[in-house]
């Protein structure tokens, strides 16, 4: 039986992160995936370039159960940490949106950058290969590894990641670990997903297929600017996938189509200046064509401005800039970038990631009840959570 100070499951962003900085620290570190490549979120990630962080990273830009948790980790290691490393590898990096860093070239840099510190500190990578079980032993844990191998280590970091994207290879294995060692789970569900609609209303919402648009999507008190792009199958693009995370089930979200302006007042300007304007002209001026057309129609508003009564361009203001929709579902684990909830977050110690209840058992990144916004925070989790980690095995 192979004996190490350090299993680390998952060779993701956050596993690789603990598995360098333990490296570092003298640790013996075995880090094991199912995966044939290390890293396949972060290559496929920002389209190729990688979001790797977010300028603006705080607790601001987290959900969980426990909103106060990731504070320790995110100022322990911050996003100025991994940009220092990322220049200090040569790695050209630009400023997108919303503090979005990306790679200037493809996102295989950092996982090629990460894997060579890996090796490089003494880390041990094994790729297609399966944790089948786990048990406890009075020095740490021993695991049953495939292909009929043995592993006993002193600490066990689990870096499993989430269920989203199982055509990657993700699988609930990180809350079945947390299960068998009595942690509670605050329940998984898809985040960071296009929203779907019911058949009626997709129905007629299919001719605006492929139009996107800049536009204010609201749950309650939150809201993001971002784009919305409809889709064959509802509602996507960064605003969506945004506010997919604080939707539930049978939940309405109000989208703004034209945020910031007034249309009813805008409008009834133009219906003082040229009154003899089709009304669908008019709103084609604010909106892409078809989106208008679908407006007036699905009011059965038509006509000249100069037709229509201030009750006219009210009901349109409130279907552009208060359209409320209630979506049916979500696309779900398939097309999810994240997963929301996870080990909950009370079980474990804010500092060092480690079970309140078994102090050298580890949970860190997606697999931990916290979740992060569209545009580089979850990576930003990930290495934050994996250095503390790395700190204290």
């Amino acid at each position: 039986m192979q004996t190490v100070d350090v299993v680390v499951i998952g060779a993701g962003a956050a596993g690789m992160m603990c598995a360098i900085e333990a490296a570092k620290r003298g640790r013996s570190v075995l880090i094991v995936d199912h995966a044939q490549a290390p890293g396949e979120k972060i290559r496929i990630s920002g389209g190729g370039r990688s979001n790797f962080t977010n300028l603006h990273a705080s607790k601001a830009n987290y959900l969980s159960q426990n909103p106060s948790f990731c504070i320790s980790a995110l100022r322990r290691y911050t996003q100025r940490d991994f940009i220092g490393l990322i220049e200090a590898a040569g790695i050209a990096y630009h400023e997108r949106s919303h503090g979005q860093l990306f790679c200037d070239g493809p996102a295989t840099q950092i996982v090629e950058l990460l894997v060579g510190m890996m090796k490089s500190h003494g880390a041990t990578l094994k790729l297609g290969t399966s944790v089948s079980h786990i048990e406890k032993t009075e020095g740490g844990f021993s695991l049953s590894i495939e292909p009929g191998d043995r592993i006993a280590c002193r600490s066990l970091v689990v870096a499993s990641g989430g269920k989203s994207i199982p055509k990657m290879g993700a699988t609930g294995f990180g809350y079945e670990i947390a299960r068998q060692f009595g942690l509670k789970i605050i329940e998984p569900r898809p985040a960071l997903v296009p929203l779907t609609l019911d058949p009626a209303l997709l129905d007629k919402l299919s001719p605006l297929a492929g139009i996107a648009i800049d536009i204010t999507a609201a749950h309650g008190k939150t809201s993001f600017d971002e784009a919305l792009l409809f889709t064959h199958r509802g509602l996507s693009g960064p605003s969506i996938l945004q506010i997919s995370s604080y939707w539930n089930q049978g939940d309405e979200i109000t989208l703004r189509l034209v945020p910031g302006t007034d249309i009813f007042a805008t409008l009834k300007a133009a219906r003082s200046q040229n009154g003899r304007q089709a009304i669908q002209t008019a709103l084609a001026a604010l909106l892409p064509k078809r989106l208008a057309q679908f407006i007036t129609e699905s009011l059965n508003v038509a006509g000249n401005l100069a037709d229509l009564s201030d009750a006219h361009l009210r009901r349109i203001d409130a279907a552009v800039n208060q359209w409320r929709v209630k979506p049916a579902g979500s696309e779900g684990y398939r097309t999810a970038e994240v997963t929301l909830g996870g080990v909950d977050t009370n079980e474990l110690d804010s500092r060092t990631m480690a079970a309140k209840s078994l102090p050298n058992l580890y949970f860190i990144g997606e697999v931990v009840d916290v979740t992060g916004w569209l545009g580089g925070f979850n990576f930003q989790w990930a290495w934050s959570s994996g250095w503390c980690a790395g700190q204290a095995v």
